[in-house]
């Protein structure tokens, strides 16, 4: 999902350069709601490791 959201970023920025305006902002609003649901499922997968008892894997 971080790939994807950097990959709508890139979008973004070449778009903005561009002088797309429109779209940059549409692909920046996406990058940046991926980003979220990113750190959400992350905190989430962290959460749920500490509270199993399980640490990381060496």
């Amino acid at each position: 999902m971080l790939y994807w959201a950097l990959v709508c970023l890139v979008i973004a920025i070449i778009a903005g350069v561009l002088g797309f305006g429109g779209i940059a902002g549409t692909a920046a609003g996406f990058a940046k709601i991926l980003f979220f649901i990113f750190l959400v499922l992350l905190v989430v997968s962290v959460l749920a490791n500490v509270f199993r008892g399980r640490g990381p894997r060496p």
